[in-house]
């Protein structure tokens, strides 16, 4: 499920949880309501394919991942690992529950 949201400071982000519930995608700050529902449909459409995803190492070492547009943009990150086959098992989860996901507002 996607869970859409308005911050403190007016812009929207949304989330989206595994069936577990945990948070397993974060996107970045938009402007408008309608920008952040366009980028859940981005996430909707590029999640299918395992190009679109990019594993990359923070500099404390953990691993994360990121989801990225046709346009080569990232769409939403990924929470930190200790290890990079965690970020992997993220990333197939995006892939599983991604496409078929409903959206619910705070």
């Amino acid at each position: 499920m996607f869970k859409l949201s308005q911050g403190k400071s007016g812009k929207f982000h949304f989330t989206l949880h595994a069936k577990n519930r945990q948070v397993v995608l974060t996107s970045e700050a938009y402007n408008t309501r309608t920008a952040a529902v366009n980028g859940i449909a981005s996430v909707k459409k590029n999640a299918a394919t395992r190009d679109s995803f990019e594993t990359r190492t923070a500099k404390n070492g953990k691993s994360y991942f990121v989801l990225l547009a046709k346009n080569g943009e990232v769409i939403g990150q990924s929470q930190m690992y200790a290890h990079r086959s965690s970020a992997y098992t993220g990333i197939k989860s995006v892939m599983a529950n991604a496409p078929g996901a409903t959206t619910a507002r705070d």
